[in-house]
């Protein structure tokens, strides 16, 4: 590869390890490592939360399934737009306003402890062990890209390109916390959006498509099945990629960026910023990936790993800086979502696990610099779980995606709209919701429909029965705390 590639590369690292050291004075508790206090902007939240939303995933896994199968996989990014859509309008504001109401909660599992007055923590408790195993796996998609990307450009071993995002990942996350993770990632947003754009059209220009023929004959020529947009799915399997716009409402990594917002009112710009970043980055991915299919058709040298698409496409056809600054693109999306989910798990080992027991005995300096640790301790372990995988990029985020969408979604949800929310059916749906989920992995019925799908309808299922019916005696806090609730309900309400 070219110096020049390099040269781009090395600005882009220069840059994230800039932000990275700048703000690491600047964290003087949990509240600012973790949250930032609660001052984003909506541009910064918006790109922010696009970047740690679609990750590698975008670059990687959306135009290799394209490319593989055709636009039959083109259903899941409908879902996922009009999924966004839906957080944003129905979750992203309530759940501003609620966490501040509800004792200023940083966390999801501080949230619904202080939602419910669960005073036996158990909500905590259980909500930071789904957080930990789901980020764990999640996080190790994230290696999985990164080790690919290395691969594909650098020609590094998979081993040692995932320990190379590792680092990278974890120096600026480490130092700079909350803050520096959301500049970074709209930072890696803008990238992103702008090389998806990019590939495509110069992508396009460089097919040879004879005057008597059009683009689509020539994907048809090699195979006509790209172009229909329900081959190879059931009503079920459409369903289920549909479905994927579910995970949204309880993906952890994604709606803190709602919590650290200046304002609820600022809300409406971050969603228009963020659903139009998302449409067209999506277009420009699955663009990406049918280009590419006849592109590497015609040339005669079908790729082997259709996920390499897009770092293929751009290998080829731009010129050596260009090429590192999409490399550095694809990195921005791997890491922009790790660093994310790092960030989020660091704050389950630490604010709901250890500070929940043992906080009056540490002072602010020593949490943080704590937090800094368990971010270290959940990227090792992720990496060891990426070394181990043989999963492919989307599948393994498929797997996490559903876990969180299934577990937190349908508890968030009734939490912000019904009065009759009990921690029993908070607990309930979460484990229902996880479980469902492990479950229909492990009897492999994800072939027949999208294991979030089932998940969030059990969730949302037990919930309302535990709600309505409420057979068994909430011990989980004290009697009065129906009352306090729906004070605090109203209290939120009239602030939306």
């Amino acid at each position: 590869m070219s110096l020049w590639s390099y040269a781009a590369i090395a600005i882009y690292f220069g840059i994230l390890i800039v932000i990275g050291r700048y703000y690491y004075n600047k964290n003087a508790n949990m509240s600012e490592y973790l949250l930032d206090n609660r001052k984003l902007s909506p541009l910064v939240t918006a790109l922010s939360a696009g970047a740690s939303d679609m990750s590698g995933w975008m670059l990687l896994g959306m135009p290799g399934a394209i490319y593989a199968t055709g636009i039959c996989s083109i259903w899941i990014a409908i879902g996922l737009t009009i999924g966004a859509w839906a957080n944003y309008k129905f979750l992203a504001k309530r759940l501003r306003v609620y966490t501040e109401v509800a004792s200023d909660s940083i966390t999801i599992p501080d949230f619904l402890e202080n939602r419910f007055k669960d005073r036996t923590k158990t909500l905590r408790i259980i909500s930071g062990l789904l957080i930990l195993v789901f980020f764990t796996v999640y996080v190790s998609s994230g290696m999985i890209a990164g080790g690919k990307t290395f691969n594909s450009f650098f020609g590094l071993d998979f081993a040692a390109g995932a320990i190379l995002t590792l680092a990278i990942v974890v120096f600026y996350t480490f130092f700079g916390g909350f803050k520096a993770v959301c500049i970074t990632d709209a930072l890696q947003g803008t990238l992103m959006f702008l090389v998806l754009i990019l590939i495509p059209i110069v992508s396009y220009l460089a097919l040879n498509i004879p005057s008597d023929s059009s683009f689509f004959n020539e994907v048809a020529k090699f195979d006509n099945n790209h172009l229909d947009i329900f081959y190879n799915q059931s009503f079920l399997g459409i369903v289920g990629l549909l479905a994927w716009g579910f995970g949204y409402f309880g993906q952890p990594h994604i709606i803190v960026r709602f919590m650290a917002i200046r304002s609820s009112a600022e809300l409406e710009s971050a969603r228009k910023i963020g659903i139009s970043w998302m449409a067209l980055g999506l277009l420009g991915a699955v663009l990406s990936g049918l280009i590419g299919f006849v592109y590497f058709n015609q040339t005669g040298a079908p790729l082997k790993d259709a996920e390499t698409v897009f770092l293929d496409l751009g290998k080829i056809l731009f010129h050596p800086f260009i090429v590192g600054i999409i490399i550095s693109a694809v990195l921005a999306a791997i890491m922009s979502t790790i660093s994310g989910q790092l960030l989020v798990s660091a704050s389950s080992v630490t604010n709901d696990f250890i500070f929940a027991f043992y906080k009056k005995d540490v002072s602010p300096k020593t949490q943080t610099l704590i937090s800094r640790f368990a971010v270290v301790v959940v990227a090792v372990v992720a990496t060891i779980l990426a070394f181990l995988s043989n999963d492919t990029v989307l599948n393994v985020v498929g797997n996490a995606w559903a876990g969180f969408g299934a577990s937190f979604g349908p508890v968030l949800l009734f939490s912000l709209y019904s009065k009759k929310m009990s921690a029993l059916s908070a607990l309930v749906g979460m484990l229902v919701g996880g479980i469902s989920v492990i479950a229909w992995i492990g009897f492999g019925l994800s072939s027949v429909v999208y294991e979030l799908l089932p998940g969030f309808v059990f969730s949302s299922l037990a919930i309302f029965l535990v709600n309505k019916y409420n057979v068994v005696l909430d011990k989980m806090a004290d009697e009065p705390k129906s009352a306090e609730i729906s004070a605090e309900f109203e209290k939120m309400k009239g602030k939306i």
